[in-house]
């Protein structure tokens, strides 16, 4: 059979190659490890200083010491059976931490930073986390979100699966989410409000199938106005963690009444952030067991 050869002007026929080509590489971009796909305001999704973000680094960065003024009349921050319990949160930028000097201070409670996005886990948590427990004290695990690189449920799994679980032991906290500036880029992830709230609620949901317990979450009122528009769908069921460095815990997020954690100070003893829980030790271990 004679061989053909395309007519003058005509393109010849793509070979394999040159066909397989161009879908590797498709390929390749679609399919990534986890946490280093591309995110939605063109960062990477795996994270590139997470030793430099925990609980409330980016709000002082934002928001300065005490954040923004509160509007309208000066308001008492409303105590839960009129007592508070003092307590700390710790990541690995405080290294291994002496847990019989904070409880010898009083710290009666401790939550350390487990993951951030779907790629890092803390180095120290171990020791952040099972000292508290061999100090006496009652403990749980956060998580540093990072909206624009994977979904909420994504991170929710990799959260639960890398220390951030819930065991009905009556030591252990419920799992925070922290939702704060975005350490990598523009405030809000490169989320619209609308798909911010969708994306608290994906991991939301996620950790309650997980654990049967509903998440905390950490934010500042000044970030929530921004990033959600000040959505008031989750104070019915998730206890509120606030920052703000002063005397007062100020304005909080729409639908909370009242604060469960107030993060009142970043420069405090042995290790800096420390916290109250809103109610006496009796309501803080009913917390804890769900």
């Amino acid at each position: 059979m004679p061989e053909h050869h395309p007519g003058p002007g005509r393109p010849h026929p793509p070979t394999a190659v040159a066909i397989l080509l161009p879908l590797l590489t498709v390929l390749t971009l679609l399919v990534t490890l986890p946490g280093t796909a591309t995110a939605v305001d063109g960062t990477t999704s795996r994270p590139t200083h997470p030793e430099q973000d925990w609980m409330g680094s980016t709000v002082r960065a934002h928001e300065g010491e005490r954040g923004p003024a509160t509007k309208g009349p000066a308001r008492r921050d409303r105590a839960l059976g009129g007592a508070s319990v003092d307590g700390v949160d710790v990541s690995s930028h405080n290294g291994n931490v002496s847990w019989s000097k904070l409880w010898h201070k009083g710290v009666r409670f401790a939550y350390a930073k487990a993951t951030e996005g779907t790629s890092y886990t803390n180095p120290y948590f171990a020791q952040q986390y099972n000292g508290p427990y061999d100090a006496g004290m009652i403990r749980g695990a956060y998580h540093f979100a990072l909206p624009g690189n994977s979904s909420g449920g994504a991170q929710a799994d990799y959260f639960v699966h890398h220390g951030g679980g819930w065991t009905d032991d009556g030591w252990t906290l419920p799992g925070v989410l922290d939702m704060e500036y975005n350490p990598y880029g523009s405030a809000c992830y490169g989320l619209s409000k609308g798909r911010m709230i969708d994306w608290i609620e994906d991991f939301l949901d996620a950790y309650r199938d997980h654990t049967g317990r509903d998440a905390a979450i950490y934010t500042s009122t000044a970030w929530w106005k921004k990033c959600t528009g000040n959505h008031g769908g989750f104070g019915r069921y998730n206890p509120l963690w606030v920052p703000r460095y002063g005397s007062s815990s100020g304005e909080l997020p729409n639908g909370w009444d009242f604060y469960t954690f107030w993060q009142h100070t970043s420069t405090g003893p042995t290790v800096g952030d420390h916290d109250r829980f809103n109610g006496s030790y009796n309501r803080l271990e009913a917390l804890a067991y769900g």
